[in-house]
């Protein structure tokens, strides 16, 4: 079970509330801020209306609940080490999820979490660390990304492979050359279909990993995107000489309770919402293998 957060909480005349705080009991957050990435794709800043921010890991989720219309689990996309509003990145695709961009600046949210298991980034020290998102993953990876680079010395080699849809789904461009250009991030971008401005590559994102520039005996592996594109990459990476148990997963099946109970989420013996949704390959690779589980 997901235990309880010791956030912080400011008590009468500055005093601190060191009580914790209960992940399963929704906290009310005002957006401060909706940002359009892409034309399907916006970003929502949540700030707190009681209490401090919201203390989490790298690759964990929370329930965001547009009061009236449903609850929804989305993976926290904002930097963990840096105090700021909570951010999620989030689809429009489905009743809630548009509930949710299209609430006003100033709307009030429910938020429940965190919840679930981190990408561990600091499991790579010393290592190459290899980022292999598709589409809309690229949000999940994003603080584990944002967390290498507040300790860019402690990691060598940084590569993220990232395949989206067309040039327009390409998600945080400007932060991608960023990270090029400011931090030494290999950043190699391709396209399921491109236009005739596109001049990058066309193809899937799997065909970018046998001549990515890393040492796959001294490398941790971080991927997130659709299942199918997930279970090829692994593929792909341990075929490469990557650890299976060094290729990490982020699974975003369909999540309703957080805490294991409703069992919409399970995975076999697995509850992704509690023993997820970051699992090493070595545990996910005979399940991946199986048909309609």
């Amino acid at each position: 079970m997901t235990s309880l957060i010791d956030n912080q909480r400011p008590g009468r005349a500055g005093a601190i509330d060191d009580r914790p705080v209960d992940p399963m009991v929704p906290r009310p957050y005002r957006i401060s801020r909706t940002r359009q990435d892409t034309r399907d794709t916006f970003t929502l800043e949540l700030e707190p209306i009681d209490g401090p921010l919201l203390r989490y890991r790298a690759g964990q989720f929370t329930m965001l609940d547009a009061f009236g219309v449903g609850e929804v689990p989305i993976s926290i996309s904002g930097d963990p080490t840096r105090p700021g509003p909570l951010e999620h990145t989030i689809r429009d695709v489905g009743v809630v999820t548009h509930a949710l961009i299209a609430a006003p600046t100033g709307a009030v949210l429910g938020v429940r979490g965190p919840f679930g298991t981190s990408w561990d980034v600091a499991a790579g020290e010393g290592k190459d660390v290899v980022f292999v998102a598709g589409g809309i993953g690229l949000a999940p990876l994003r603080p584990a990304l944002m967390e290498l680079l507040a300790h860019r010395d402690r990691y060598n080699r940084v590569v993220l492979l990232y395949g989206a849809r067309t040039p327009e789904d390409i998600l945080f461009g400007d932060e991608l050359r960023t990270w090029a250009k400011d931090h030494g991030v290999i950043v190699e971008v391709t396209v399921d279909n491109g236009q005739h401005a596109w001049r990058g590559r066309v193809g899937l994102v799997t065909q970018l990993v046998p001549r990515a520039g890393f040492d796959p005996r001294n490398t941790l592996a971080l991927v997130c995107g659709p299942e199918t594109m997930m279970r090829y990459v692994a593929a792909a990476l341990t075929d490469r000489g990557v650890p299976e148990h060094r290729v990490r997963l982020s699974m975003e099946r369909n999540m309703k309770c957080g805490v294991g109970l409703c069992g919409h989420c399970q995975l076999r013996e697995l509850f992704v919402c509690v023993d997820g949704p970051v699992l090493p390959y070595s545990r996910l690779a005979p399940l991946l293998s199986t048909r309609e589980l």
